[in-house]
């Protein structure tokens, strides 16, 4: 059977991609989604239909008890999970003096504690294999900050301090951690934006086009497979030269 990998927001965009890949390279998938029930049960089967097994899990990634019921459900139909890869995010635009405390907190909730409580759940189970890979995607604006998104671009930040922490804690058991920070992918966000505001993006990034979801899907992809096994507590950047 293939390992496992568990990806929290993975109903749609990125994180569609990213478990369309691993299932391609003969991974059993979970994917976790919040709302979006539809749309992660039309992935499961997709993911199905290139012969793999799939769980569709609503939940939470901000509760811990949701996490952990979650992972539980996981191990109970397949065993523990091998690959985690955080990709559930929120973001809420807003200039930093108008930004308001409840959505800085609901940010960070969902952008890095989700991320820690995902880690926390699984990183017991891979330290008695021996084996495992934490995957955190992040955002380039966690690097260069961005107009608008203050908190958006702390909680993609802090995803880099965690990642290199828990590659130093874990590296001894054989467990990877590693985080991507993707630039403009094309998805739902930027098919929203109007023309002008994609030419100006555009004109910031050397390959003059977006990045695609199966891209950053690829790329999760070989960080979770065994060909990657001395990379970790690295930050890689998949954003057309953007942040150069």
């Amino acid at each position: 059977m293939g390992k496992i990998a568990f990806v929290t927001g993975g109903s749609r965009g990125i994180g569609k991609a990213i478990a369309i890949s691993l299932a391609k390279e003969g991974f059993r998938v979970a994917i976790n989604y919040r709302s979006k029930e539809k749309e992660a049960v039309a992935v499961k089967q997709e993911l199905e239909s290139f012969g793999q097994e799939a769980l569709a899990l609503q939940g939470n990634v901000a509760d811990s008890a949701d996490v952990a019921r979650m992972v539980s459900e996981i191990e109970g139909a397949w065993g523990p999970v091998d690959v985690l890869v955080n990709n559930a995010g929120i973001n809420k635009d807003n200039m930093f003096l108008r930004t308001k405390e409840e959505d800085v907190r609901n940010i960070l909730d969902v952008n890095l504690m989700g991320a820690f409580f995902c880690a926390q759940a699984v990183a017991k189970k891979m330290i008695k294999k021996r084996w495992g890979r934490i995957i955190n995607i992040s955002s380039v604006v966690g690097l260069t900050g961005n107009v608008g998104q203050m908190a958006y671009s702390a909680s993609k930040a802090a995803i880099f301090g965690m990642t290199k922490t828990l590659a130093k804690e874990l590296s001894a058991r054989n467990i990877t951690v590693n985080a991507i920070a993707p630039g403009f992918i094309e998805t739902e966000m930027t098919s929203g934006l109007s023309e002008s505001v994609q030419e100006a993006i555009l004109g910031q990034i050397p390959l003059k086009r977006f990045g695609q979801p199966e891209e950053v899907g690829a790329l999760v992809a070989y960080l979770a497979n065994e060909e990657s096994g001395y990379i970790t507590g690295q930050t890689i950047v998949i954003d057309g030269g953007m942040s150069l």
